[in-house]
């Protein structure tokens, strides 16, 4: 049996780097305080807090003061920073640049709104990290949009920025921009979009499903809290019915690989590299 690991699959670069500078510190002092999980991935964070990174909430971030703390890709709203200045903290800001970017544009877009009596919409699930950082840009007025369902918080008759969350399926986003476009027919000029999502992320789609297709069964690894692994995982059992999901090896079966000669595992943008092969090792002993 032929066990292969998706070459395309592993961290993306804004989780590399926020790793990195996670590891480099902690080679200097004993802990660091990270907001929120580093990655949605509960081996890699058991993985760093044996090296001591120790994860904290909010609401344990504002009792802080006088130290060094993480914040990690996902961004953080207006107010984490000014509470970190007030509590003396400093910040090893590791925000990914595509989010930073995508901050500033929707604060821009908030102020031309605000003045236009305008609406900013957030394709994006409500309460993600990255989300509650770009809400933050709009003094929390932004409309936040997951489903069809949503779309009837929107007031079709005043001016609109659509933009999406960076780790949104791209489907989704141009099936949600195509409905609020054409409720704005009547005034075309009412409605500004923007195709905010990671281009190295919406790219994994196509070959994600090219990689499925390819072996008689897939395993994909990804933490269970992973909003991007939940979502790749359905696109490759969209294209592959043997495809399985699990958090480590432990959880593998031994009736998936019942007379099956190649075996394809692959992962979620949070999901380690070193965790794949894990995975490899186990299924190469069956």
């Amino acid at each position: 049996m032929k066990v292969t690991i998706d070459k395309y699959s592993g961290f993306c670069a804004g989780v590399v780097n926020a790793i990195k500078i996670a590891e480099e510190e902690l080679t200097k002092n004993p802990k660091l305080y990270c907001l929120g999980d580093i990655v949605h991935n509960g081996m890699e964070v058991n993985r760093l807090e044996k090296k001591g990174l120790i994860i904290i909430n909010h609401d344990e971030f504002k009792k802080l003061k006088n130290c060094k703390v993480l914040f990690r890709a996902h961004g953080e709203p207006p107010e984490t920073y000014k509470i970190a200045k007030k509590n003396n903290i400093d910040i090893i800001d590791t925000t990914c640049p595509v989010v930073l970017r995508l901050q500033e544009k929707i604060r821009q877009g908030y102020l031309k709104m605000k003045n236009n009596n305008g609406q900013i919409i957030i394709y994006g699930k409500k309460g993600h990290a990255e989300v509650n950082g770009l809400v933050g840009q709009t003094n929390n007025e932004a409309i936040i949009i997951n489903s069809e369902s949503d779309l009837e918080k929107i007031d079709y008759s005043r001016p609109i920025q659509l933009y999406s969350q960076t780790t949104q399926s791209l489907t989704g986003y141009y099936k949600i921009k195509n409905i609020i476009t054409k409720k704005c027919s009547d005034n075309a000029n009412n409605i500004i979009t923007n195709n905010s999502i990671c281009k190295a992320l919406s790219n994994r789609e196509p070959l994600l499903k090219k990689f499925a297709a390819m072996h008689d069964v897939i395993i994909f690894v990804s933490g269970k809290k992973s909003s991007n692994g939940n979502y790749l995982f359905k696109i490759c059992k969209s294209i592959n019915n043997n495809t399985y999901f699990i958090s480590n090896k432990e959880e593998l079966k031994n009736d998936w690989f019942k007379n099956k000669t190649n075996v394809g595992i692959c992962g979620a943008t949070s999901t380690p590299m070193w965790l794949m092969k894990e995975v490899k090792n186990e299924i190469e002993k069956y």
